[in-house]
C-alpha cells in the first residue's frame, strides 16, 4: 500500500528518489534490481506502480482489444505512455521525458501515495489540485460509499 506525501527534487537527468516506505512494495527483475511501472496519470500527474500493481490495475480495467473506438484509443494511449524502469542504486527512478513534459515535472515534485500506486506531481500543480478538492474529505463517506463506516 502506498500512502503519505514526500517532497523531492527532480534532478537534471530527470530522476526522482522513491521514498523508502514505497520501496518495500516493489519487486525485483531477473537481474535483482527494483523496478516500477511509470505511466501518464490523470489530472496532471505520473502514476508509479509496482509491476504486480500495474498488472492488477490493467486486469481490473478489463480492456478488450476490440471493445469500441474509445476503449481502443484509451488502451493504446495507456500502454504507449507506460514504461518499466529500474531504480538505480540510490533508489532513484528516471522519469522518461514524455512523462516529465506531460506532467510538467521539473524542480520540486511531490510523491503522493494513493493506495495501490503512487503519483508524482509538480508541486504547483498538486497545490492547485489540492486547493480545488480540499473539501472531498468532508464527503468521503458519500464519495467512496458507506460500506464499512462506523455506526454512531
Amino acid at each position: 500500500m502506498f500512502f503519505g506525501e514526500s517532497s523531492h527534487s527532480l534532478d537534471a537527468k530527470g530522476r526522482v528518489t522513491v521514498p523508502k516506505r514505497f520501496l518495500e512494495g516493489l519487486t525485483r527483475n531477473a537481474e535483482g534490481n527494483l523496478v516500477v511501472i511509470l505511466s501518464a496519470g490523470q489530472d496532471g500527474c505520473v502514476y508509479l506502480y509496482s509491476k504486480p500493481g500495474f498488472e492488477a490495475t490493467i486486469a481490473r480495467l478489463n480492456l478488450a482489444t476490440f471493445a469500441g473506438e474509445e476503449q481502443r484509443a484509451a488502451q493504446r494511449l495507456l500502454f504507449r505512455s507506460s514504461f518499466e524502469i529500474e531504480l538505480d542504486s540510490a533508489g532513484r527512478v528516471l522519469v522518461p521525458e514524455r512523462l516529465r513534459s506531460g506532467a510538467r515535472l521539473a524542480g520540486e515534485v511531490l510523491m503522493i501515495g494513493v493506495n495501490d500506486h503512487a503519483e508524482v506531481w509538480a508541486k504547483d500543480v498538486w497545490e492547485r489540485y489540492e486547493a480545488t478538492h480540499a473539501k472531498a474529505l468532508d464527503n468521503i463517506d458519500r464519495i467512496l460509499g458507506s460500506a464499512g463506516t462506523a455506526k454512531g
